[in-house]
């Protein structure tokens, strides 16, 4: 119910995020029916640091030898070490629960992204910086195809479409200015990192209903 995917282009492929509990299994397996090797994937693109985006990071990186791109604000997520305050701490404990029974290894980011940022991969991919789940958190925009990327902007399971709970939202307060960016990019289609169906205009159909009836603020 948490996904991580593999852009495949034969040796210039792409993973955005790792995932957490089984994916090296998973990913191990859908590498081999595409006919690639590890080291056909050349990045790993993060959304944010959470443990269940980034759980594998290490194990990933070190199978592929793939560089990891990333918001500096993560950094402190993937280290463990991010301040969190408020309601938030139960997200801190959450982390570090899982840390300690995942037997969590962190990993460093290759190279810091931006807004805006064009990335050659998989035909462009073009850096989204959506803060408001966390401070670095940023979706991933295929001009190619005119789908969004959009990590934990919302979650999309059958009839329970929702943003992220409040105890996983850092900084809540740039939901409003993160929306307006999907809403003026108007993608095609959207995946987010936790569905139901791999359908992209489902997706895109159901955030704009929930962006109709939310209150972002």
């Amino acid at each position: 119910m948490g996904c991580c995917h593999l852009l495949e282009d034969s040796d210039a492929s792409v993973m955005i995020d790792a995932g957490m509990i089984g994916e090296p299994f998973l990913i191990k397996r859908l590498v081999q029916q595409l006919g690639l090797n590890p080291t056909s994937i050349k990045a790993i693109l993060l959304t944010h640091g959470h443990l269940d985006h980034a759980g594998n990071l290490a194990w990933l990186k070190e199978w592929t030898g793939a560089r990891v791109f990333a918001h500096a604000e993560e950094h402190r997520h993937i280290n463990g070490d991010y301040p969190y305050t408020g309601i938030n701490r139960w997200c801190g404990r959450l982390e570090a629960a899982g840390r300690f029974l995942f037997r969590y290894r962190p990993a460093a980011i290759d190279e810091f992204i931006t807004d805006l940022q064009e990335l050659p991969f998989w035909g462009g991919l073009r850096v989204i910086h959506l803060p408001g789940h966390t401070l670095g958190h940023c979706g991933f925009y295929s001009a190619k195809h005119d789908l969004l990327f959009s990590g934990d902007m919302m979650a999309s399971y059958f009839f329970n479409v929702h943003k992220p709970w409040a105890i996983l939202n850092s900084c809540p307060a740039e939901f409003p200015t993160s929306v307006e960016k999907i809403r003026q990019l108007a993608p095609r289609l959207m995946i987010p990192s936790h569905y139901d169906f791999r359908d992209g205009e489902l997706h895109r159909r159901r955030f704009c209903r929930l962006n109709a009836i939310q209150d972002w603020g």
